[in-house]
């Protein structure tokens, strides 16, 4: 029997044996390598916006009036002089009563609340003159004339003893124009401006009230102011 070259007797007959293969070890990455915790993230704070700039303020439209024309137009339409505060300028309500300025005297206050009380009151020759008994005055009545009408509210403001007729206006107080209150008289009639408002027994023949705006003209009268206002 034929046997193989160069083979162990003791093995003859017996298959070989296989060396058991080796475990290939992974290599570790050489870019990164993962951490078992993550740190937190960073939060980025918003880029501060660049703030606008300022814009110039722009110049007033070709054509519009100038702070002058409108306080000379103010003046018109409230019958005021120009240069004047509009806020020293009484107000007229609906019911032809006048309202009190804000910066108004407490006199002045006094001689507009009162003048509304007999704003509307008719017209009698003689009214408010009454004579009261002993010869005291009274100052309330029925009706009013010019000059009764203009006494009634100058009374309750301290300012007069007794009632005036036109001819004792025209020379009593200070002679010329003051800043609230302004007496027009002659020997036939008198009238006042308070605060920018006319008090006139005339106008209440054509409104009812005797409130209304002032004259532009007052040619003819002499021109007095309570002292002090």
């Amino acid at each position: 029997m034929l046997v193989a070259c160069g083979a162990d007797e003791e093995h003859a007959g017996t298959q070989p044996t296989a060396a058991p293969a080796k475990t290939a070890k992974t290599p570790e990455s050489e870019v990164f390598t993962v951490p078992d915790e993550l740190p937190p993230r960073e939060r980025r704070r918003p880029a501060a916006k660049a703030r606008p700039a300022p814009v110039p303020p722009s110049a007033p439209s070709e054509g519009a009036p100038s702070d002058a024309e409108v306080e000379q137009q103010l003046a018109e339409a409230l019958g005021v002089k120009p240069g004047g505060s509009v806020v020293d300028q009484a107000g007229l309500t609906e019911d032809g009563l006048a309202t009190v300025p804000p910066g108004a005297p407490a006199e002045v206050a006094q001689i507009i609340n009162a003048a509304n009380k007999v704003a509307r009151a008719p017209y009698r020759y003689g009214g408010g003159h009454g004579g009261g008994v002993g010869g005291d005055e009274t100052w309330v009545d029925t009706a009013y004339d010019c000059s009764g009408s203009m006494s009634f509210a100058l009374a309750s403001a301290g300012l007069l003893d007794s009632p005036l007729n036109s001819t004792g206006f025209a020379s009593w107080g200070k002679p010329g124009p003051g800043k609230w209150v302004t007496l027009f008289a002659n020997d036939g009639h008198a009238f006042m401006v308070v605060a920018g408002l006319r008090f006139d027994t005339v106008e209440r023949a054509r409104t009812g009230t005797r409130w209304g705006q002032a004259y532009s003209d007052v040619s003819g009268f002499t021109v007095r102011h309570p002292p002090g206002l």
